[in-house]
């Protein structure tokens, strides 16, 4: 029990100093979708599934102000909502989910985006990802984002050994205090970009580098050996 307590414990702290050297090196790291309210962070959650943000900032813009409300998304005609998000990909399952989600929250909550993961969670079309963009960005208590600089990340440094969304969340949660998941999300997403991204990671360019089990040269040597 001590020494797994101590191995924790040395787990905790070396996750809390990667996370502080990534937040000083990117204070500001944030979330890219463009929204004002919790509805509109779930439609662009929705709608950056296998979009670039950037596009989806596009769609939304005049999206957003042709439904205003959750129960314009869920009355829309058929064949209306998919033309509007057509440019996003996959715009026909897009939007059933977008449809069946709003008419859940005009059903069940009253037309208000429910802020608590079991909640978001009844939904549909809405998993723990895009609950936990919700979560991380308009309510309390905040929640982990798992996507795929996430997942690719928290596994190079060792956070995790797992590719299951539900499982890296959980590892991150029990290493790092609540107040940094929002921003530990967040600066993945901008280091998963500019530095350690999948086929070629700079690992000399990165901040964390000498914290980071992973890094290697292009030729494969470990980094320093």
């Amino acid at each position: 029990m001590s020494t797994f307590k101590k191995t924790l414990a040395a787990q905790r702290e070396r996750a809390l100093a990667v996370v502080r050297k990534l937040e000083a090196e990117y204070p500001e790291a944030t979330c890219s979708l463009e929204y004002r309210d919790p509805l509109h962070l779930l439609i662009a959650t929705i709608l950056a599934a296998q979009c670039t943000d950037a596009r989806v900032n596009i769609v939304t813009k005049t999206l957003f102000k042709r439904y205003p409300g959750a129960k314009d998304y869920a009355n829309a005609p058929e064949g209306e909502l998919e033309e509007a998000i057509r440019t996003c990909g996959f715009y026909r399952q897009k939007a059933k989910s977008i449809r069946e989600a709003c008419r859940d929250i005009v059903e069940r909550f009253g037309g208000k985006v429910p802020g608590t993961m079991e909640e978001l969670l009844q939904l549909r079309g809405v998993g723990r990802k895009t609950a936990n963009v919700l979560l991380a960005e308009c309510f309390e208590p905040a929640g982990v984002i798992v996507d795929t600089h996430c997942r690719r990340l928290s596994n190079r440094l060792g956070f995790t050994t797992s590719n299951d969304p539900a499982k890296i969340e959980q590892d991150i949660m029990r290493l790092l205090p609540r107040e940094h998941w929002r921003m530990y999300s967040h600066c993945l997403v901008f280091h998963g970009r500019a530095v350690c991204n999948a086929r070629a990671p700079k690992c000399s360019q990165c901040a964390v580098c000498e914290m980071c089990p992973f890094p290697t040269t292009p030729e494969g040597r470990k980094i320093g050996k």
